[in-house]
């Protein structure tokens, strides 16, 4: 039986996504690894604050990487998202960045992600 999220869980976890937020600031050289996850799809951007530009980004959603996901579970899409986002980031020179997790518990989907694009040369 799947569980219905209520508002007050929608506030929490907002409230503490902005709490974390104002802690968090992606530069040219470490900017921010945002990620956003719904109850199907995941998405990763790499942002410079600074500039307000978004240097790299992958998402479940992908034209070009959606045939490999075929058959995976949900974490292990996250796991090939991450690398994903993680190549393209190195491509543009990225090396490090800052993990912003938006307020959803480091687990599950968004350890598989941080695996995935540690293991592809991204350094936290």
């Amino acid at each position: 039986m799947k569980r219905k999220i209520t508002d007050d869980q929608r506030r929490r976890r907002v409230r503490r996504a902005l709490s974390i937020r104002k802690k968090i600031e992606g530069t040219a050289e470490r900017p921010r690894l945002a990620v956003f996850k719904s109850s199907k799809h995941i998405y990763v951007q790499v942002i410079n604050d600074i500039d307000a530009q978004t240097i790299a980004s992958a998402s479940s959603v992908d034209k070009e990487a959606r045939g490999t996901f075929a058959g995976l579970k949900k974490s292990e899409v996250a796991e090939k998202v991450g690398a994903l986002v993680a190549e393209r980031a190195k491509a543009k020179g990225v090396d490090g960045v800052v993990f912003d997790r938006k307020g959803w518990p480091y687990h599950g989907r968004l350890v598989a992600l941080a695996k995935g694009a540690r293991d592809a040369g991204l350094k936290f």
